[in-house]
């Protein structure tokens, strides 16, 4: 087997700061300013935990610890786990985070009080309107809107426009996230104009699937086929916003990828369309130890996809799991576990 750092041809993307908050957890492939912390060389076969209680308590205790964790990646991951699944009773220590000296903590923290609605917190977030960083007022004009002032989606609207390709990216990933489908005029715009960068571009994609644009597919295809596993692996993600059978389907003959890493995000995206396709794929990660032999990184990478794929199907067979993973020496996957141990729940 081998993984995306050994003869998988990878591709040397810039470091993307672009939706922070909602894919930084998906194996740290989105960076901020920073970098991941370092791998364990534990492999998924080296142990089996069956003592934790509660996998629900285990799970809350580390989401916790993670909002008050010194590295702020942590943080940011931990609060995109609160966001996406919707633990009210946790959203106070999300909102004190709005103060955090960390831009991308500011960010996804706005984000996720204006995803939750978490009203109370509207006046925490009108202060971030003033913010030193450009990209945290946009996120806290998302927030505004989604908390009942939609008139500050305008300025996630003019920030399109800014040079800095990193605010730009960040707009668009916003603007996509409103849900407003009048916004795509202005999304393609983005995707033509020539000063706009890779990563703002496939942001474009990316805000357009969500938005149930389905001219995107035959351009989303075209990555989710590309000779570099990242662009498959983000591809997938697009791929899964956007939906549709045909989509569904795309995203079917990735499971059987030559890379671990693009297989496990083609069984998760298809368990968030409800379809338990993939169970088989993350099974053998386990049944056959696959990420035996693999740098540490790769295995981090590995795991925290196993996780969040386990999350998305949640079938008996896989959910089995999730107490080990809730005990591996990454904070990473353990976050991710945690948030795979909610969303099961959810289900």
């Amino acid at each position: 087997m081998r993984s995306r750092s050994e003869k998988d041809k990878t591709q040397k993307h810039e470091n993307i700061i672009v939706s922070i908050a909602y894919t930084l957890l998906s194996a740290c492939l989105v960076v901020f300013v920073f970098g991941c912390e370092q791998s364990s060389r534990s492999t998924l076969g080296d142990f089996y935990v069956t003592d934790i209680a509660s996998p629900e308590v285990e799970a809350t205790r580390i989401i916790q610890n993670a909002l008050a964790d010194m590295n702020p990646l942590v943080r940011v991951n931990a609060i995109e786990v609160v966001a996406t699944t919707r633990q009210i009773r946790l959203i106070p220590k999300v909102q004190r985070l709005l103060q955090d000296e960390f831009t991308p903590v500011r960010f996804a923290a706005a984000l996720a009080i204006g995803d939750m609605e978490y009203s109370i917190a509207k006046n925490s977030v009108s202060r971030l309107l003033k913010d030193k960083d450009v990209n945290v007022i946009v996120a806290a004009s998302y927030a505004m809107g989604k908390l009942g002032s939609p008139e500050y989606y305008e300025v996630i609207r003019q920030a399109i426009n800014n040079e800095d390709q990193t605010v730009r990216a960040n707009a668009v990933f916003l603007l996509g996230k409103t849900g407003d489908k009048n916004a795509l005029k202005l999304l393609k715009w983005a995707q033509e104009d020539k000063n706009s960068s890779d990563k703002v571009r496939f942001q474009v994609l990316e805000a357009r699937a969500r938005l149930g644009d389905e001219e995107v597919l035959q351009r989303l295809w075209a990555i989710v086929y590309s000779a570099f596993a990242d662009d498959r692996i983000m591809g997938l993600r697009a791929m899964g916003l956007l939906a549709t059978l045909k989509a569904r389907d795309i995203i079917v003959t990735k499971l059987d990828d030559n890379v671990l890493e693009v297989r496990l995000t083609a069984a998760e995206q298809l368990g968030k369309l409800r379809d338990r396709i993939g169970e088989s794929e993350v099974l053998e990660v386990f049944d056959k130890n696959l990420t035996n032999g693999l740098d540490k990184q790769a295995i981090e990478r590995a795991n925290v996809l196993t996780a969040l794929a386990i999350g998305q199907i949640c079938t008996p067979s896989l959910k089995k799991f999730l107490p080990q993973l809730l005990k591996n020496e990454s904070k990473f996957v353990r976050i991710a576990a945690a948030k795979a141990v909610f969303q099961c729940k959810m289900n």
